[in-house]
């Protein structure tokens, strides 16, 4: 549905994304991480159309989506910090979209702002920045898009809160098949919604996988030995990160699970564990594996 051919974007002659090609398949949720400054908040702002790539194309349905009115129309982003016109209130700037999206849903408004008790006769100004944040999704989804564009999209929200955005988004995806591009550092939040992952760094993708594939991928491996650990064992083995704790040696290994079981089940270790990882720890060790250090990845 959304394609990103050979995208490269630059300001003041520094280029910030190079070379990126990925797709995005109707109705489902993309998630988008990367270090601060891995260029994802430009990437998002390319696709949604704000930007203008300096090369490589940006196709909604086969069709650009820079300057294409009727494109953007089935299209909304949420910046990370939601704009609404100043002294407006929700009212107006529903009557706004309104008049701007041939597709608004005054049905669906009125029960998202019923469903996150939002006062629409008040300023938005006068809201803290979680209900102004509500706000944006009331208004993004009542313009029926066909593809929601985020950009950090829980930050301020409480955990009911997050709660009702995830059940709400989940409900448009399978229901109108809706797809979703998000970008967050709240990695649990990403991979509760996810089902396809990209990692950004420095402008450039270390990998794009399927959520479940990229899990399969990749196995916290815990081993003991009787006698001495054959350093042997390491080498045969693709190791993203390994610690010592007491007798036990921890590795982060990336591989097929029973790949990874042949070579190390010859050894006869004493303990042998192999655990899931979760998404954070996946960004983590893949991060690590490309020099960037642990304490900067996340805020």
């Amino acid at each position: 549905m959304i394609e990103i051919k050979h995208v490269s974007k630059a300001f003041d002659h520094t280029e910030i994304i190079h070379n990126v090609s990925f797709s995005v398949q109707k109705g489902s949720i993309y998630g988008l991480l990367g270090s601060n400054g891995a260029g994802k908040t430009t990437l998002l702002k390319s696709i949604a159309g704000v930007l203008k790539p300096e090369s490589g194309d940006i196709l909604l349905r086969n069709t650009q989506i820079y300057e294409n009115i009727a494109t953007k129309e089935t299209l909304f982003f949420i910046p990370d910090q939601p704009f609404f016109f100043s002294h407006y209130t929700l009212d107006q700037m529903a009557q706004f979209y309104q008049n701007t999206y041939s597709r608004w849903d005054d049905g669906q408004y009125k029960a998202l702002t019923t469903l996150f008790s939002i006062d629409p006769q008040k300023k938005l100004q006068k809201f803290s920045k979680g209900v102004q944040r509500q706000a944006a999704f009331i208004l993004a989804l009542a313009t029926q898009p066909d593809v929601l564009i985020l950009d950090e999209p829980m930050d301020g929200l409480d955990p009911v809160v997050r709660k009702k955005v995830k059940s709400v988004l989940i409900s448009e995806v399978a229901n109108r098949e809706m797809t979703i591009l998000i970008s967050s550092h709240n990695l649990r939040e990403v991979e509760d919604l996810c089902d396809h992952i990209g990692i950004l760094h420095q402008g450039r993708f270390l990998l794009e996988k399927e959520l479940d594939d990229l899990k399969s991928g990749i196995h916290k491996v815990q081993l003991a030995f009787k006698d001495e650990v054959p350093q042997q064992l390491f080498r045969e083995l693709s190791i993203l990160h390994q610690e010592t704790r007491g007798s036990v040696t921890l590795s982060i290994v990336r591989g097929d699970e029973q790949e990874v079981r042949n070579i190390i089940q010859p050894y006869h270790p004493v303990i042998f564990d192999m655990l899931p990882l979760t998404l954070e720890e996946i960004f983590i060790f893949e991060m690590e594996d490309v020099g960037y250090a642990i304490q900067n990845i996340m805020d």
